[in-house]
């Protein structure tokens, strides 16, 4: 299998397995409405078998960092029309990404507190616009509460179409909102949410349900990165599990599972074979430098591994024309750290594609 094939994920037919990854860039607007340069960045990209979005809230709460675009306003939706319709009349295709912070955010960020499945604080700070400062308690989430979070994800998968988005990708990684729900440390409920690994896996399963009866489930992804302490996550029971949450939404048959591959290989292999579908792997790669070959020597060894296609993230920002470089193996450009989070357009649209 090469990375050059066409492949069908849900109801798009790929040119080829290269995905671009979701990457925080933090350059909308106070709104939350993404800049006039964001419909240039991604469609500069467009040659991409598949981008996603960076994550975006779906409500004033969701929001985690300054700068991240949501899509819950008229506006918002406007803002993104005219990425879509960019990438789009540059013949690609692209998928939003919907992320909720949970208690990875602050009140200094839109004035209320974040919100979790316990009140459990991550250790750790996190950026604001006065600076660093700790992450906060955050306000456990009733049941009513979590009903209606669920109701925004869905609400945001339909705003995200009228926007003209391909479809969505559901962010369950990271140490977000539906990440903390899976893990023990950070859900400590004792109600039907939490306890046992079918009570910590129902809410992303409900929020995966309700997004597909919204757009339907060919449109949809879910993103996890199991084992990985981001966040201040603790995943201790990962081995089983994500097993048993992609068994409860193996019958959805959403669109693809997009897994942040695990150092543990045990898990890896657990969950190719607990997936039926459309496997996309952001695998393993030297941190914060990138490989000198941006990761390709991996992916492919990832191909033949089992995964289906192989999302890149700090290859795309670096060369928005990464298909053709790996193509002809061409050279690479290095990333620019000026500009990685917010600012203007150097180390955003400024990277030259060849020729």
């Amino acid at each position: 299998m090469s990375l050059f094939e066409p492949v069908r994920v849900g109801r798009l037919e790929l040119p080829n397995r290269m995905v671009m990854a979701a990457m925080t860039r933090s350059r909308a607007d106070q709104e939350g409405v993404p800049s006039p340069s964001t419909a240039t960045y991604y469609a500069q990209r467009a040659s991409a078998g598949l981008i996603i979005t960076e994550g975006t809230q779906p409500s004033v709460q969701g929001q985690g960092y300054p700068g991240t675009p949501g899509i819950y306003t008229d506006a918002q939706v406007a803002g993104w029309r005219a990425v879509t319709d960019a990438v789009h009349a540059a013949g690609g295709r692209i998928f939003n990404q919907i992320q909720h912070s949970g208690r990875v955010g602050h009140p200094s960020v839109h004035g209320l507190p974040p919100v979790g499945p316990s009140a459990v604080r991550a250790n750790g700070q996190i950026f604001t616009p006065s600076g660093a400062q700790d992450l906060v308690e955050p306000r456990e989430l009733t049941i009513s509460g979590i009903r209606a979070i669920v109701e925004e994800f869905g609400n945001a998968a339909r705003r995200a179409v009228e926007a003209g988005f391909d479809g969505v990708e559901l962010h369950s990684a990271m140490g977000y909102l539906l990440h903390q729900f899976l893990a023990p440390n950070s859900n400590q409920r004792s109600d039907a949410y939490g306890g046992s690994i079918q009570g910590r896996i129902r809410f992303v399963v409900e929020v995966a349900e309700a997004v597909a009866d919204a757009i339907g489930s060919d449109r949809v992804g879910l993103r996890i990165s199991p084992a990985k302490p981001i966040n201040d996550i603790a995943d201790t029971d990962a081995t089983e599990l994500y097993p048993a949450l992609l068994a409860a939404l193996a019958p959805l048959d959403l669109a693809h599972v997009h897994l942040v591959a695990a150092e543990d290989e045990d898990i890896n292999a657990k969950i190719r074979a607990a997936w039926p579908g459309i496997l996309v792997v952001n695998p393993l790669n030297p941190f914060p430098e990138p490989p000198a070959d941006a990761g390709r020597a991996n992916a492919e060894q990832w191909l033949r591994r089992g995964a289906d296609l192989i999302s890149f993230g700090r290859g795309f920002l670096a060369n928005p024309d990464l298909v053709e470089r790996f193509r002809i193996n061409g050279p690479l450009n290095p990333i620019n750290p000026e500009g990685l989070y917010g600012g203007g357009d150097t180390g955003y649209t400024d990277y030259p594609a060849l020729g």
